[in-house]
């Protein structure tokens, strides 16, 4: 079922329901979605300064209350432990398991963070003519690890993640533009070309997501990718970790127009 034009809280509800499994590309165009971690408390000033210190990757939307699943602002009464496809459980650093809901692991001492989400600026690439090839084909925008260090803060550390995208040479400096007018849901691309330079040895090996084609023409462009933390995760190794699994998003009721330059 195409969901480009449903509303947030319908597909919320679906989610909940354990109706939509798949990743959240392409769904509710025009609202902004969302990459979720949640920790501790014993660990939540190191993450909330590690985001501070890393804004391009780690677009900071909201801090829920300590021991409170229930968002405010976001997507207000929004049950986190139920509203997203698919959710990742880490122990020391080691991934435990896929889940498609986490109360059962909900703790009074946990703290959830929203972070922006790069699906947020497509449906705007999509209305000026940029084509988003996995939308197009059905499956998870790739993501890769790359060698960008982030800024460290407290026992968090590592290097930066990005999604890619497909862009018509032509069409690049537009692609640019219209994702530099968001950067809380990670604004303009980091690199453009070369992947070989941020790390990047295959383009056909996403560590995150899945292989999308690439046409003659068109040059590869990387985002910064919320999937950040969850590399950071694995190289800090908290005791405790949930976030959600990648391209598997919160869809939020805030318009993407709500977080562009020049809005209150």
């Amino acid at each position: 079922m195409d969901y480009f034009y449903a509303k947030p809280k319908d597909i919320r509800n679906r989610i909940a329901a354990q109706e939509i499994t798949g990743p959240t590309a392409g769904m509710c165009a025009g609202y902004a979605q969302a990459n979720l971690v949640i920790l501790p408390k014993k660990y939540a000033y190191d993450f909330l300064l590690f985001t501070q210190r890393n804004p391009r990757s780690c677009p900071l939307l909201e801090v829920g209350d300590m021991g409170d699943p229930f968002l405010k602002t976001m997507a207000p009464g929004c049950d986190i432990t139920k509203e997203i496809p698919k959710y990742r459980i880490y122990k020391n650093g080691e991934l435990q398991g896929e889940y498609s809901e986490i109360s059962s692991f909900w703790r009074e001492d946990l703290v959830s963070f929203l972070i922006g989400c790069s699906f947020s600026f497509e449906a705007e690439m999509l209305e000026t003519g940029i084509p988003v090839r996995h939308i197009e084909e059905k499956c998870n925008v790739p993501m890769y690890k790359t060698n960008i260090p982030c800024q460290s803060a407290g026992v968090f550390r590592g290097n930066m993640v990005v999604s890619m995208r497909p862009i018509p040479y032509q069409q690049v400096s537009k692609a640019v533009m219209v994702t530099g007018a968001m950067p809380r849901v990670h604004g303009a691309p980091v690199h453009i070309g070369a992947p070989e330079q941020i790390g990047i040895s295959d383009l056909d090996r996403p560590d995150f997501g899945d292989m999308v084609t690439i046409r003659p023409g068109e040059v590869p462009v990387f985002w910064p990718c919320g999937v950040t933390p969850q590399n950071v995760i694995m190289e800090s190794k908290p005791d405790f970790c949930i976030t959600h699994a990648p391209g598997h998003m919160l869809i939020t009721d805030v318009r993407n127009i709500e977080l562009k330059y020049g809005s209150d």
